[in-house]
């Protein structure tokens, strides 16, 4: 039964919030049903500890207790529109409806009541009329700096009275009416107010948040709002034109053509670097990007959403994308609005006719105003980033030459990696000749180095990779050139498999072998091939009749070698867990990774990715055999069956199951090999 309820309150909160009209009235219904246990019309209120701001809640919200990071208490309080009544549980009566001025007293806004009659609007929101009142709390007044609310009181008939006229529009507005990106005449020479109602829920004017909503009154309606607002004038780029301290930034947008846009009609969020962000990247590097409009234009557009966001309407971090093209993770830490994690926003919430700007005090360089070098500078790429310019390749770095470059990550060098005129080789055998992206690869394709040589591109089902190079972060993309984070060194082909089993001691019996079952062909051929090759302890292993009688078979050797290759090119990196590859000769090779180390029939590679011309060598300790049928129990004839199952029987019919078993495995191997 209570399994049953559950699962009805759980419809219920489903088809309440699905069929909610707006964001805003979906927290409200989630904030209704939250708090229905503490009686009719309840909202469960969240509030950030150590602060007076709360909010409707939402399930994530909820569930996390936390807000802008910050850990949160629930309270229960009577929706909107509703009041306790003596003796009676939750909040059974609606409001009595009186005019505007008599509802102010009774929502939170007495100080908004207290200056209405002061400047003498009190007649008039108590008169005949239908009004929309933005309403600032008494924190709001509260919280406005003396100079301005001196400036205010001192002026009531003038100052206080055009301010208050600001906060309000001469029809009724509910929440369902204030849609996103709207804006309404107001009753101060009809500026505009700007509204915003975001998909959390929250709802703003001219950046102020909406803390009670839909006040119903006699001749109107009244919103409670956070702050108090001001009249909005200016554009953007007015903002822009004005402020010394945004005086590069100025410059910047002139040079990159895009005065023009920030004067249009739009929503826009600029995060303006001042003057102090500009001043702390380093001078060549900010000379090289002011003098290239491309890449100037690149980086300001990287600080333009393409929406607008009030800082309010942030609760927790959330991917928003720029004009750039990419993302900025825009969250909140407690009272601090952050980018990309970091809390640089120096001034917040500067409104114009056609967007909203935050002062930055650092300034956020997009990967595609970068060159190659400073992509790769502060990455996870550190080593190989100076070994790169130990070996003289910086000028190709740091040009505007079209590369793409192989940065094996920091993992993949060994301590104390020392320059050599090998190391300089294969390090420009890392750098590609054009600009790429991992998008544009597909397997087969060959790619040309610096140094001249071709590299091999092979896809597999979880990995992207370069010859035994495989991908392992996003692509960052810069102004001329890629870069992509490998997991290992390149190591390049040179020469076919025979060639390089015959270069390396550790293959001389197998090099003999191959020889002796007719195979050096093959292994010389354009392939592809893998190569499990077993070392020379692998054959030491054997024991030595059964050597000696496998090389003086040159058929049954080119059996057992063919079991060890494959018509692939299979490199270490494309090895998921469940990996098979079917041999030259036999049934198939299961191959799995096991801290990092790959397994061929459970026997370990001791050296992978030795490549070549026509393939790949991975060195194996051990000879390579069939690994034993999988039985089935359930698939079993019935006697056995019954014999492994039936506890009576005892532990001498169990002995006998293992031999059907043995026998079993003994002649599925003879067929395999």
């Amino acid at each position: 039964m209570q399994h049953l309820t559950l699962l009805t309150l759980a419809l219920t909160l489903i088809a309440t919030i699905c069929f909610a009209k707006s964001p805003y009235q979906s927290v409200l219904q989630h904030s209704r049903i939250r708090g229905r246990q503490h009686g009719p019309n309840v909202c469960a209120m969240q509030k950030i500890q150590g602060t007076d701001k709360k909010y409707f809640t939402n399930c994530k919200q909820w569930y996390h207790r936390k807000i802008c990071g910050k850990p949160t208490v629930i309270s229960y309080e009577c929706c909107p529109g509703y009041e306790k009544l003596p003796g009676e549980k939750g909040c059974p009566a609606a409001l009595p409806l009186v005019n505007i001025y008599n509802t102010l007293g009774v929502v939170g806004a007495a100080t908004t009541k207290m200056y209405s009659e002061r400047a003498q609007l009190r007649e008039e929101i108590e008169g005949p009329g239908s009004f929309t009142f933005f309403a600032p709390s008494n924190q709001a007044w509260a919280a406005l700096p003396n100079e301005i609310l001196d400036a205010l009181v001192s002026n009531v008939n003038i100052e206080l009275l055009n301010a208050l006229h600001y906060h309000m529009v001469n029809r009724r507005l509910t929440s369902e009416d204030l849609k996103h990106g709207s804006a309404f005449p107001s009753m101060y020479q009809d500026f505009n107010v700007h509204i915003h109602h975001y998909p959390n829920g929250i709802v703003t004017v001219n950046c102020a948040r909406l803390v009670k909503t839909d006040q119903h009154a006699t001749n109107g309606i009244v919103h409670v709002v956070d702050r108090v607002i001001t009249a909005v004038t200016n554009d953007v780029h007015t903002f822009i034109d004005t402020d010394d301290d945004l005086e590069t930034l100025r410059t910047a947008v002139a040079a990159a053509g895009l005065t023009q846009m920030l004067e249009s009609d739009g929503h826009y969020t600029v995060f303006a670097p001042t003057n102090e962000a500009f001043e702390k990247i380093p001078p060549e590097m900010l000379n090289r990007i002011l003098g290239d409009p491309v890449a100037l234009k690149d980086l300001l557009n990287y600080h333009i959403l393409k929406n607008m966001q009030c800082a309010e309407s942030i609760t927790s971090g959330t991917p928003l994308e720029t004009l750039q093209g990419t993302v900025l993770e825009v969250g909140c830490d407690g009272a601090d609005m952050t980018l990309n994690g970091k809390a640089i926003i120096q001034k917040k919430d500067q409104l114009g006719t056609n967007g909203v700007i935050h002062y930055i005090n650092e300034l956020l360089i997009p990967d595609s105003a970068k060159t190659l070098l400073e992509l790769a500078q502060g990455s996870a790429v550190t080593t190989a980033t100076k070994l790169f310019v130990d070996a003289g390749l910086g000028s190709h770095l740091s040009g505007s030459e079209a590369l793409t470059i192989l940065t094996p990550q920091n993992e993949a060098f060994k301590e104390g990696v020392t320059m050599t005129g090998d190391l300089k080789k294969l390090l420009k055998n890392h750098i590609l000749k054009e600009q790429l992206s991992s998008g544009s690869l597909y397997y087969g394709q060959e790619l040309e180095t610096l140094e001249g040589i071709k590299l091999r591109v092979f896809v597999y089902r979880n990995s992207l990779c370069i010859e035994n190079s495989c991908i392992v972060a996003h692509d960052k993309i810069g102004r001329f050139g890629s870069m992509f984070t490998v997991d290992k060194v390149l190591t390049p082909p040179m020469g076919t498999i025979m060639d390089v089993l015959k270069a390396d001691n550790r293959f001389s019996l197998l090099v003999g072998a191959i020889q002796t079952a007719g195979l050096t062909e093959l292994m010389n051929q354009a392939g592809p091939h893998t190569v499990f090759a077993p070392t020379n302890d692998a054959f030491s292993a054997l024991p030595k009749a059964d050597l000696n009688k496998l090389m003086r078979n040159p058929k049954e050797l080119a059996s057992v070698l063919k079991y060890h290759m494959a018509k692939e090119i299979l490199v270490s990196g494309g090895v998921g867990s469940h990996t098979r590859l079917k041999p030259l000769q036999g049934d198939k090779l299961e191959l799995n990774m096991r801290n990092q180390t790959v397994y061929i029939n459970k026997v370990p590679v001791v050296e992978a990715d030795l490549m070549a011309t026509n393939g790949v060598v991975h060195a194996v300790g051990a000879i390579i055999k069939p690994l034993p049928p999988k039985v089935d129990r359930e698939q079993a004839d019935a006697p056995v069956s019954s014999m492994r199952t039936d506890s009576r029987i005892g532990v001498k019919n169990d002995d006998l199951f293992q031999k059907v078993r043995k026998s079993l495995s003994s002649r599925t191997m003879t067929r395999a090999q």
